[in-house]
């Protein structure tokens, strides 16, 4: 994962759904969360979607097909 990962937070209805997108790899994630959560939280549960979705691409581009360590 690159060094460069951008957050967009947006209100829809009851919810805070956060977006994050890789720059180097152009890969996306959204999660939706309780407006009560902090900001921080939010923020480090897409980053850790982010990151497994990153690690399952790779895996799958390499031909192992499965995720061990999350905390690469």
């Amino acid at each position: 994962m690159s060094s460069e990962v951008i957050f967009e937070f947006m209100q829809v209805g009851n919810s805070i759904k956060v977006t994050a997108f890789d720059a180097e790899t152009l890969v996306e994630v959204s999660i939706v969360g309780s407006p009560n959560a902090p900001k921080s939280q939010l923020r480090a549960t897409a980053l850790r979607k982010l990151r497994y979705v990153l690690l399952r691409r790779r895996a799958a581009a390499d031909g192992k097909g499965k995720v061990v360590d999350l905390k690469a």
